[in-house]
């Protein structure tokens, strides 16, 4: 690891100011930029920690709305008697990222900020087309995640808040990577009245949308639908965990698993 300044401010405004230069790096959880700092594949100039930041953690619910702020822990996530209530996919999602010292550190800010392509938390976001909520705009989340760890946030924007709309129904299943509890493959399903959208993660270099899967269970809303479908392996993953072809038989079953949760049968392991 190099050398790097550290910054550790106590209001919004003084971080946004700290990372004008464009190359200092915020952190929160830093459960992945550190890493990769001691990787060498990261330098900045310098770190402006977030976490000691009031106003930014806490879950709170209005209406037909679920606002999570950007600084919440995984753990927090998926304890909050709110989320279980309103959205339980979500708090199951959480629930099953890393281990639990990654959940009790890492944040769901810093998690959909960084846009890995294995990650849990963009496929609740796209899913249930939440907006994401930074200290000078709203994006919605179609318009959010941009290509492989690319997101529309500019350098030094942060996110604050996500917000998330409290869906009919909805699932999330994932098989994971042994070795890194990343998803190869995981599938958020999600039924706004007549309409459904599926976001799949892991299996992609970015979090997608499947039309044909939503189109799909937009005419009949159980797995068995999904039997009659497959997804073409183009433009997915190929490496040493799996190849395209697998990564497209997997989207299929997880989509699958994923509704039989929003239809309310208990997640599989």
């Amino acid at each position: 690891m190099r050398e790097f300044a550290y910054h550790r401010p106590g209001d919004l405004q003084a971080a946004v100011a700290l990372l004008a230069d464009g190359e200092s790096r915020p952190v929160s959880g830093g459960m992945t930029l550190l890493p990769t700092m001691k990787q060498r594949l990261a330098a900045p100039p310098a770190l402006v920690d977030l976490s000691t930041i009031p106003g930014m953690a806490g879950v709170t619910v209005e209406g037909r709305t679920v606002t999570v702020g950007a600084l919440s822990t995984h753990e927090s996530v998926a304890s909050s008697p709110e989320i279980v209530a309103c959205i339980p996919a979500l708090a199951s999602l959480a629930g099953v990222i890393g281990d639990p010292a990654v959940r009790h550190r890492g944040t769901i800010g810093g998690s959909v900020a960084n846009a890995d392509p294995g990650a849990d938390y963009p496929a609740a976001v796209l899913g249930l087309d939440a907006t994401v909520v930074t200290d000078r705009r709203e994006i919605g989340a179609d318009d959010f995640f941009i290509g492989l760890f690319t997101t529309a946030l500019a350098p030094d924007e942060i996110i604050t808040a996500i917000r998330f709309p409290v869906p009919d129904a909805a699932g999330y299943a994932k098989f994971r990577s042994q070795a890194s509890r990343f998803a190869l493959v995981g599938v958020f399903v999600a039924r706004f009245g007549p309409f459904v959208r599926v976001a799949v993660t892991g299996a992609a270099p970015c979090v997608f949308r499947q039309k044909d899967i939503e189109e799909v269970l937009a005419r009949d809303f159980t797995p068995s639908a999904l039997t009659r479908i497959s997804i073409a392996p183009s433009g997915l993953n190929s490496d040493i965990h799996a190849d395209s072809e697998y990564r497209a038989h997997l989207v299929m079953v997880m989509a699958r698993r994923a509704v039989e949760q929003a239809l309310g049968a208990p997640a599989r392991p």
